[in-house]
């Protein structure tokens, strides 16, 4: 099966929240009520070092993703 690389998310257990999961490598789930991120890889330390450089911008596709879909929606 292929996903497609951000996928949108919610939970009636948490209305506040609103879920991107990103599945891709790396791997994770971002809240973006919080920005909070949840791994979904195990990390060592040398890509630890080089996903702090990238994880700006990966938070900044998932949140555009959001606006995209988003407004898919209210055009129909």
């Amino acid at each position: 099966m292929e996903l497609p690389k951000f996928i949108l998310g919610d939970n009636t257990d948490y209305p506040e929240s609103i879920f991107v999961v990103h599945t891709e490598f790396p791997r994770f789930v971002i809240d973006l009520k919080d920005d909070e991120v949840e791994w979904l890889e195990e990390f060592d330390k040398e890509d630890e070092k080089e996903l702090s450089g990238e994880m700006e911008g990966i938070i900044k596709d998932a949140s555009e993703f959001y606006d995209r879909e988003v407004s898919r929606y209210e055009e129909n």
